[in-house]
């Protein structure tokens, strides 16, 4: 088993049950005493988890906010983000958009390719969910699209509300489809950077039906360290023209469909 599904593991079981013996780990993870204890102590160093006696305990994502109420996440803030490949980015809002049926309910998560699809939404009548406020921005002109947004704390670099609890309101909404963006694409699956967005926006894929990525190409060849979900949960790949054929063969062997956007 790779170093970061076993990690994956380890945090998984750390937020269902805040503390965990190292003798329960060891049952429940199939790898040695030895790697365990370097998973743990890598973590740690991470502040990700706290090593306590006989085990080891969650780290709180809350705990990220300082003194004033600055959250930080790891990983680009939006305002360096929005100008990369953005001629890519708004033809895959553009595609995006085509997707949604009039009236449906739909999910869209924070991100600077997900945020080019909303300029194109105002006539379908949609109900959206979104954890951004640069989103619910975007959408507000909008006075046929009902927005919500799920309950947490503010991360000012990202604008977006992400919450380390599982009452944060999303138990009480259904969506058609989730659009989601990513910050890398690989073997692993769906990549994030910070393991709080990742706890976040995985209580957001179990509210929605279909989930629906949306990448540019240089996503393909970044790196990041948290696996979010398997490529194989994805229905549809929403990618620029840059993909290259050996990427395009990959994501279709995984199983979803590959939309290709082309740019005006």
């Amino acid at each position: 088993m790779h170093a970061s599904e076993r990690e994956q593991q380890i945090l998984q079981l750390l937020r269902e049950k805040g503390f965990i013996g190292f003798q329960e780990l060891d049952r429940q993870i199939d790898a040695s005493a030895a790697t365990l204890r370097r998973d743990l102590d890598r973590l740690a160093g991470d502040g990700r988890i706290e090593r306590v006696r006989g085990g080891a305990k969650f780290v709180d994502g809350s705990a990220r906010l300082d003194a004033v109420g600055n959250g930080r996440l790891t990983g680009v803030p939006f305002h360096e983000n929005i100008g990369r490949n953005r001629a890519a980015k708004q033809a895959i809002g553009r595609e995006a958009a085509k997707l949604c049926q009039p009236g449906e309910a739909v999910i869209i998560d924070g991100g600077s390719t997900t945020l080019q699809m909303c300029s194109h939404l105002g006539d379908l009548g949609l109900q959206v969910l979104t954890n951004s406020l640069h989103i619910v921005s975007a959408l507000l002109p909008q006075p046929n699209t009902q927005i919500s947004i799920p309950g947490g704390a503010l991360f000012r670099e990202q604008n977006i509300i992400l919450s380390s609890f599982e009452e944060d309101g999303t138990d009480r909404y259904h969506a058609q489809k989730m659009f989601l963006g990513a910050a890398s694409v690989g073997r692993h699956g769906v990549m994030q950077a910070d393991v709080l967005l990742i706890q976040a926006e995985r209580r957001l894929l179990d509210r929605a039906d279909e989930l629906i990525l949306l990448v540019d190409s240089t996503k393909f060849s970044a790196s990041a360290a948290h696996v979010l979900c398997a490529l194989e949960d994805v229905s549809i790949v929403l990618t620029d023209s840059g993909v290259t054929d050996a990427v395009a063969r990959d994501v279709e062997r995984a199983g979803p469909k590959l939309i290709v956007a082309q740019s005006t």
